[in-house]
């Protein structure tokens, strides 16, 4: 049983009204993620990838990422839209963080404009901010999703939310 929608509010958006297959978006807001006490990214040039019932996921160009920050990490796993995600460890401030992110190489049609961008689990680092705002983690830790105040649920991810 699907839960009840929440209706957004002004300047929010409800992942209820995100698209099946997901669209990709360009954004310019500032996103900046800590690790190990360190700006391990910076950048003001990520795409969203927003996908009905699931907190935007943000992908961040691997030029944000400070040099040594990222290597391959264990692991792959198939999106039916994107393609195949190999991952990745993201190192900062004398911390790994393993598997932490992922990457689509040769992503599908449709899809082409997130290689070369990583994509972070957020509970696995200090803190994952877009403008200033420290997101919460999707619940379950699987699709990656970003919570900030701007984005209303209810959120896939949680114990019971697998067939919605």
């Amino acid at each position: 049983m699907r839960a009840k929608r929440i209706e957004p509010g002004p300047g929010q958006e409800s992942v209820w009204d995100y698209p099946r297959p997901p669209r990709v978006e360009a954004r310019p807001e500032r996103v900046v993620v800590r690790l190990g006490g360190e700006v391990v990214a910076d950048t003001t040039n990520a795409y969203r990838v927003l996908e009905t019932s699931h907190p935007p996921v943000w992908y961040l160009p691997r030029e944000a990422f400070v040099d040594g920050a990222l290597s391959a990490g264990q692991g792959r796993s198939m999106c039916e839209f994107k393609g195949t995600a190999r991952y990745l460890d993201v190192r900062g401030g004398g911390t790994t963080a393993s598997s932490a992110g992922w990457t689509y190489p040769s992503p599908w049609p449709g899809y082409e404009m997130l290689a070369d961008h990583v994509a972070l689990y957020p509970s696995r680092f200090d803190s994952c901010e877009v403008d200033g705002e420290v997101v919460e983690a999707q619940d379950g830790d699987f699709y990656g999703g970003w919570i900030t105040s701007r984005v209303v649920g209810p959120f896939k991810g949680a114990p019971g939310t697998l067939g919605w």
